[in-house]
């Protein structure tokens, strides 16, 4: 009974995405594609271009399926999309604050809103209800998972798992990543973990791993819609894996700092997983960023374009 009814919840949290995604995609239309040509000529502009583009459309994993869209398509080259790839990592912490405010006594209020608004005529109007209505989704799928993740803690087999993920980062990083990969949202691995969090059930710095390891798990989209592409537009999908399983590396010895830092920021469970995640993000994506054109030349020479004949 408790596991159906966190699945309900987690099926109210992934519908309210994907409808909130529907609306921002039918708001924005071809502009994003325009957007990503236009705005992506060095990595810097593609770095800013990728972060608004995922804010506005709420789905790093979209972003970059449609980027690699594009460059399948040759109207962006590979170099281009490393700056994109690095700015939907950054893009999606916003996903992650939003989560963190305390928005579930306004979730029915605004999903009823967003389905009034659905129903009228006009497309923009729709596809704002379809915005509005996804938002709520979202806040009630979190209220009704987090309601069932204390009655969780009488199963035996889930405080063992959490137990032992507290003792190992690797673990708790691989707890996140495979959940992000089996159920194909970040941003719902992120809710659960707030919600661990608050039933005190995992600390801050295992928290922190888990939302680690969502970040290699949400690259398995960008795998997926790479595979019978170009070339050009598989190494974008494994760059994309490359920089985000090196950001991982990079912060595994730095997650007790991190973790001492956002607790010296906020006492509120929520906002210290949200800001730890957007620190990571944001941190990664800088450093990354003057390597750019190196980082497509090691692509370029472990995913050669075309084989040299002997």
């Amino acid at each position: 009974m408790i596991i159906t009814r966190l699945l309900t919840g987690l099926l109210l949290f992934i519908g309210g995405m994907h409808m909130m995604r529907m609306g921002l995609f039918n708001l924005a239309g071809d502009n994003m594609r325009a957007w990503l040509i236009r705005f992506t000529k060095t990595p810097a502009r593609g770095l800013i271009t990728g972060t608004l583009v995922t804010m506005i459309t709420q789905s790093s994993s979209a972003v970059s399926v449609l980027t690699i869209g594009l460059t399948h398509a040759r109207l962006l080259s590979f170099p281009q999309t490393i700056g994109i790839i690095l700015g939907t990592n950054i893009g999606t912490t916003f996903t992650t604050q939003l989560i963190a405010l305390d928005l579930g006594k306004h979730a029915l209020p605004v999903f009823i809103v967003g389905c009034i608004l659905w129903f009228i005529p006009r497309s923009p109007w729709r596809a704002v209800g379809a915005s509005l209505a996804g938002f709520g989704c979202i806040f009630l799928g979190i209220n009704v998972m987090q309601a069932m993740i204390g009655p969780l803690q009488e199963m035996r087999w889930l405080p063992k798992i959490l137990t032992h993920a507290s003792g190992n980062y690797l673990s708790a990083i691989l707890i996140g990543a495979v959940l992000t990969a089996i159920i194909q949202s970040s941003s719902a691995v992120t809710a659960i973990t707030m919600g661990f969090m608050n039933q005190n059930m995992i600390p801050l710095a295992t928290g922190i791993a888990i939302v680690l390891g969502s970040n290699i798990g949400t690259c398995v989209t960008a795998v997926l819609a790479a595979v019978g592409s170009s070339v050009p537009a598989k190494k974008v999908a494994w760059v994309h894996v490359f920089l985000n399983v090196a950001g991982v590396l990079l912060f595994i010895p730095l997650i007790q700092p991190l973790a001492s830092i956002v607790s010296w920021l906020t006492d509120s469970p929520d906002l210290q997983i949200a800001h730890s995640q957007t620190i990571f993000n944001i941190v990664c994506s800088l450093i990354a960023l003057p390597f750019t054109y190196s980082i497509a030349l090691l692509a370029d020479f472990f995913i050669p374009d075309k084989i040299k004949p002997r």
